[in-house]
């Protein structure tokens, strides 16, 4: 588990998760993967989009390998020469030595490692034509135990130093910077503190900031950051039982409250049994509390010296500027021989002479079904392994486990042995990689079935090899991901570090780590000359002859939360009786101290040590992208919506979408089903393995998901408060390719939507418990998530159908579409049949269809053809019939859901019961009413909220990890959420008083402008985010889809601009008259029982 300093939610990366792994040669393409899924947690959602990638025609392996595959043809182009670029690399500096120089030609980087004379420490500078900056430090932290003190000192660094004396610069870094990235993580070996901007005079200001921090904290001196961030004994009363307190103790607590995670640990504990990865860098809070600040100390000391972190610069800033600002803070340090040494990760040798088992406990709910969980993993090398190498292990992993057509995965899942995957297979983003795989849900009786399945399908494919055509489309997946490089809003440059960091950490080289097309030509080479032979002599080695392989099972506890709550009251208890009164007296007045010094305010001059921005700093216009509209484009009934860029590298971003309106109400629910059974279950003449291969040999990728949006009504300006009854509801097609593959992108589109296979009871029923159990563990893990969207449902239809389709209702429709696919599938097919002629009729399927394309006018120009050849294939007739007008009416949905709503979603406080240690806490209502104008000012003072009184009452005081608020501009609902809080109550207490909270800091701001204008800096940094090429097309369609203007964008940015503090007071009112306001919470028994005797009473569910 990689744990991180923000606090809000994030993807973990954990030892046993695909997506993070990190090889040297295949980094980007893991990279790729990650940054979809934290894109897709930031935005809210959406469509998920199927990783693959292409080259030429797989007829035969010969062929195919000795000719140059058609993803070469994706070109970078950079906005700067290569001779400004070389030039970086005379760049020298009389502090520095300059180590060797490089150049990683597959992404235009010109990297040169400098080592400081002084100090020791080594910088990597990389020069690219990249605006979004990227700096970062890291430090080698293997932990001895599992008190957790990388994890902990990670968060306390950020909490004051010696230039900049706020309580907690991080959030002051938070409320006012324009930063695309700013976080902190903590790996099993090492702790990673990493800024980004595409504002030079803020990017320099993060580093300073973050450089002080990191090799000045206070947090060493002050053994009130260590008991606010890792943990304390806190009493107000003698009478009163004493409790554990602090931010990362109950951070973890959330953590081992999950199933998922705790396999996780225990199967990373079963492989290394003698070095750091033994034991939990993130805390075990069980001996959290063992940690002892001088102790706490001492690491720092032992680890954060220059001599033992690796620096990092990436971006088009000036590099004499990079190391001259460096020097400022490392010419103070002398050398430290010791600390490399010190921080070495040993090997951990493969001493199994046969495989072992463990066996663990995991909480389950008083009604969840006592299935096992179970995975088998393996420790593959004990030496290092060559950049071929590993390319060829990630080749291998993805054609095991990397869609759900692998081999692997498709057996496991067809099985019927268990409800979905974990483990997922390869992780190599540390010293050693392994390979995890294994089955949740599992019937006791079968557990012995899962690992004998597991070890058969590995003998079986070390016998028999894979397809050409697998290996083809594995080949194609990885190149093309890699040479697209696309990571989003995810900065570039930090792909780029995490990349060279799984070399550099280990003191090999940090540039070699990002070459591809040396191990990628000597793979293919050697594919050529022995086919599959080159993975089936690897599967018998790495796996099927590796006795360094355990086999770990979880099994259910219905009492294990209340075991785990007894022996804390107990320790707890003991600890107390063993006090002096004058003891006692002190935890008393400690915990006063705390409390007193986490409410105080900072001090003018303190506040005035944080670098900041000033508002003739920002861009006062609205960032516009390039779109053009074509209506009944050839006269064909569909709208064709492009956007030239400058560059996209020879690759066409292309969406194909369809009116879904007349699918009925009650089987809108089933849409996020059908659309998975159109990617998964085979198309027209190809089954599942071969659709899916043919994706991945001739695209960069296909997706199919729904959208569904209010949008502005005709006639209403855009900061007019409505219900939201105005949606447009699409089944979007998206994919991409080179722009000599579009024929094929576009002939694979109308194959999925027109002849997908629907008629697979098999597949269905695997699809229905994989996302049951999903479900299952996301409401344990993320219930913030899903008390956000249960309150939203009580204030609007809109919200009500969202959680109707994905929220803790749709849990119990999943129950019951699993219980008709088994009992009952010719009714269940017989809707999914019916939804489909509903999307394709004839008559109506193209009006409201679109066709979005993005790319540089060389792709738009050469793709034009397989345009039109699209238009001329698709479904329905050019002068059909038409639907209404949804940007003048209401949904065909609304009236439906707004009968359900009183009933399914009243307005009354809700606690849904888990298996847990912790709570996630929401409350909310709306704040305006239907026809009120809404300022931008709300959006600045919302985030002035979240990233200040919440973040200071829910996380700092209050011990939680997270406290946030969100805010729909469009239906004026405002919520309120925590996140692995050890509070409910109090936590509840401390919503109700924000409106008094924000009227004193309105009340301070008049006083204050400076504080005012840092509050709008972050607001419009939150606006103004790193976008790639194809993420500005679709935002551009985006807008165009929900009837947005450019003049309504413009006036809602100046009104940010233009916040006074007038409008935090405006706000506070009416937070103080929320309309009908309710609550939502994820909880425990306990922890409902507990917030009753406090007189907050709720509705239970059990969940679990």
């Amino acid at each position: 588990q990689v744990s991180g300093l923000s606090g809000q939610p994030k993807k973990p990366m954990s030892s046993n998760n695909r997506t993070t792994s990190s090889s040297a040669t295949s980094w980007m393409f893991k990279m790729t993967l990650l940054v979809a899924c934290v894109a897709s947690f930031r935005n809210g959602g959406g469509s998920r989009m199927t990783v693959a990638a292409f080259t030429q025609s797989p007829f035969t392996k010969s062929a195919f390998y000795r000719t140059q595959s058609s993803s070469s043809s994706i070109v970078r182009q950079s906005t700067l020469a290569p001779v400004d670029l070389e030039k970086s690399l005379e760049v020298t500096h009389p502090a520095f030595e300059v180590v060797e120089k490089d150049i990683v030609e597959e992404y235009g980087a010109y990297c040169t490692l400098y080592r400081h004379k002084k100090s020791g420490a080594e910088l990597l500078s990389v020069a690219s034509d990249d605006d979004n900056k990227v700096f970062g430090i890291t430090f080698r932290t293997p932990p001895s135990d599992s008190t957790g003190v990388p994890h902990i000192l990670e968060h306390s660094v950020l909490c004051g130093s010696r230039k900049y004396t706020t309580k907690d610069p991080f959030v002051q870094l938070l409320q006012g910077s324009l930063q695309t990235f700013l976080n902190a993580f903590t790996y099993p070996d090492r702790t990673c503190y990493v800024v980004a901007s595409q504002n030079t005079k803020d990017f320099y200001n993060l580093i300073n900031v973050y450089t002080d921090a990191v090799f000045y904290p206070r947090a060493i001196s002050d053994p009130m950051v260590h008991a606010q961030e890792g943990w304390h004994l806190e009493l107000e009363d003698k009478a009163e039982p004493l409790t554990y307190k602090g931010v990362v103790y109950n951070e973890m607590k959330g953590v081992y409250s999950s199933s998922d995670s705790l396999l996780m640990r225990e199967s990373q504990r079963s492989i290394f049994k003698d070095n750091t990865y033994s034991v939990d860098s993130g805390g075990d809070p069980a001996v959290i509390p063992d940690l002892s600040f001088e102790e706490f100390a001492d690491f720092h000391g032992k680890f954060y010296h220059p001599g033992n972190s690796r620096i990092y610069f990436a971006g088009d800033d000036d590099v004499f500027t990079r190391l001259e600002l460096m020097d400022e803070y490392l010419k103070d340090f002398d050398p430290s021989p010791e600390s490399k040494p010190a921080s070495k990760v040993e090997w951990q040798k493969k001493t199994f002479t046969e495989p072992r088992k463990e066996e663990h406990p995991y909480p389950a709910g008083a009604d969840q079904e006592e299935t096992h969980m179970l995975m088998v993993n393996w420790l593959l090398n004990e030496e290092p392994l060559n950049s071929e190498e590993e390319l060829t292990v990630n080749v291998l992993d993805h054609l095991l486990m990397g869609t759900t057509s692998s081999i692997l995965h498709k057996t496991l899942m067809e099985s019927g042995l268990g409800a979905a995957i974990t483990g997922g297979g390869l992780s190599d983003e540390l010293l050693q990689a392994t390979f995890s795989v294994g089955l949740k849900g599992v019937e006791p009786k079968n557990v012995e079935q899962v690992e004998q399945l597991i070890l058969d399908t590995l003998a079986k494919v070390a016998e028999e090899g894979f397809s050409d055509d697998a290996i083809a489309s594995s080949m194609n997946t990885i190149e093309f991901s890699m040479r697209e490089f696309n990571t989003g809003s995810f900065p570039k440059g930090l792909s780029f570090m995490l990349g060279s960091m799984s070399k550099w950490i280990y003191d090999e080289s940090p540039t070699e780590a990002l070459k591809f097309e040396a191990p990628l030509a000597g793979l293919k080479e050697k594919i050529a000359a022995s086919g599959t032979g080159v993975f089936k002599d690897l599967i018998k080695t790495l796996l099927v002859q590796n006795t360094h392989r355990t086999t770990v099972q979880m099994v259910p506890s219905k009492t294990m939360e209340e075991e785990q709550l007894k022996e804390e009251q107990d320790r707890l208890a003991a600890i107390k009786a063993s006090m002096s009164d004058e003891e006692l007296d002190e935890v008393i007045s400690k915990t006063a101290a705390l409390k007193k010094l986490q409410a105080a305010d900072d001090s003018p001059e303190s506040r005035a040590t944080i670098p900041s921005l000033q508002l003739s700093d920002l861009k006062r216009e609205v960032a516009e992208y390039p779109i053009a509209v074509t209506e009944n484009e050839n006269d064909s009934g569909v709208t064709v919506v492009r956007h030239e860029m400058g560059s996209t590298s020879g690759i066409a971003y292309a969406a194909l979408g369809l009116d879904i309106s007349m699918v009925s109400f009650e089987d809108a629910p089933l849409l996020s089903l059908l659309t998975r059974m159109m990617m998964e279950n085979g198309a027209g003449k190809y089954d599942s393995v071969a659709l899916s291969e043919r994706i991945g040999t001739y695209t960069g990728g296909i997706s199919v998901s729904t959208m569904t949006t209010p949008v502005r009504q005709v006639g209403v300006p855009g900061n007019v408060i409505t219900d939201c009854d105005s949606m447009v509801t699409k089944l979007v097609i998206k994919g991409k390719a080179t722009s000599d593959r579009t024929d094929e992108l576009f002939s694979l589109f109308n194959t999925i939507l027109t002849d997908a296979k629907l008629d697979s009871q098999s597949k269905v029923i695997e699809m229905l418990k994989e996302s049951k159990a999903r479900m299952e563990s996301g409401v344990q893990g993320s219930g913030h998530s899903f008390a956000l969207s249960r309150m939203r449902a009580r204030y609007t239809a809109a919200g009500y159908l969202d959680e109707r389709s994905g929220g803790i209702s749709y849990m119990n429709t999943i129950k019951e579409l699993l219980e008709q696919a088994e009992n009952d599938w010719p009714s269940l097919l017989a809707r999914f049949e019916k939804m489909r002629s509903s999307i394709l009729e004839a008559s109506a399927a193209r009006d409201g269809m679109f066709i979005d394309l993005t790319g540089d006018k060389a792709v738009l120009d050469k793709i034009q053809p397989s345009v039109d050849a699209l238009l001329k294939g698709l479904p329905g007739t050019k002068n059909g019939e038409t639907f209404q007008d949804f940007y003048k009416t209401d949904h065909p949905w609304i009236e439906a859901a707004k009968k359900e709503m009183s009933e399914q979603a009243p307005l009354i406080d809700e606690g849904f019961v888990v298996p847990t240690q912790v709570s996630y806490v929401g409350k909310g209502g709306r704040l305006y009413d239907n026809g009120e104008t809404l300022s931008g000012s709300a959006s600045v003072v919302a985030r002035f909220l979240r990233t200040g009184y919440l973040w200071d009452h829910v996380r700092v005081i209050g011990g939680a990890y997270g406290g946030m608020c969100m805010f729909a501009q469009g239906s004026g609902f405002f919520g309120f959420l925590s996140y692995r809080d050890p509070n409910l109550s109090k936590t509840l207490d401390v919503y109700d008083a924000a409106a008094d909270a924000l009227t004193a800091a309105a009340d301070e701001l008049e006083k204050d402008p400076e504080a005012l204008a840092t509050a709008i800096i972050g607001a419009i940094g939150d606006m103004d985010g790193a976008l790639s090429a194809d993420q500005k097309g679709w935002t551009a369609f985006t807008r165009w889809m929900l009837n947005e203007d450019a003049e309504g964008r413009q006036k809602f940015r100046d009104e940010v601009l233009n916040t006074k503090p007038s409008d935090f007071r405006d706000f506070a009112e009416r937070l103080r008259n929320m309309k009908n306001p309710s609550a939502a919470v994820v909880s425990s028994k306990a922890g409902f029982e507990a917030a009753a005797k406090e007189g907050k009473e709720f509705t239970l569910t059990d969940v679990l």
